[in-house]
């Protein structure tokens, strides 16, 4: 079997893919060394729909939730690393940048990807999140139910 991935880097990946998805704008400030290389569009970003699915609860039996405006990339470099993005939303630009990344990440200079894209990402990502969660703990309300004494 060529081309296998083990555990380690299938969760690797998901972690990238995860980070440029929800990258959004912030990806446009490595525009210039992402497009840096010799790459063609494979499938030029498109603008679609897919299905959402939920559970009750997290654990209950799958339900259609509804769609969702979905954009989508495959990019081949040169050396014929391919890379693809799925973002939420119509930003075209967002999924070919996304997608370059990918597959940037895929080569023997991830570690130089890593550095300079992903990491700073994800943790502005982190303290975006905190901070989003710290907003909503300061909302927190605490219910006490008060029993009544009888008589």
């Amino acid at each position: 079997m060529e081309n296998a991935m083990t555990h380690t880097e299938i969760a690797e990946r998901q972690r990238w893919m995860g980070v440029l998805a929800r990258a959004g704008e912030q990806l446009a400030a490595y525009e210039a060394p992402l497009k840096d290389a010799d790459y063609r569009l494979i499938r030029a970003p498109e603008v679609g729909m897919t299905l959402v699915r939920g559970r009750m609860g997290g654990t209950g039996a799958a339900f259609n939730l509804g769609e969702m405006t979905v954009t989508r990339c495959v990019v081949r470099l040169g050396d014929g690393r391919t890379g693809y993005s799925y973002v939420a939303g119509r930003d075209k630009r967002h999924a070919e940048l996304a997608a370059l990344a990918d597959a940037h990440l895929q080569g023997h200079d991830r570690s130089h990807w890593q550095a300079l894209l992903i990491e700073p990402l994800a943790r502005a990502q982190a303290t975006r999140q905190a901070a989003e969660a710290a907003q909503t703990a300061s909302t927190r309300v605490e219910f006490v139910t008060m029993v009544r004494g009888e008589d």
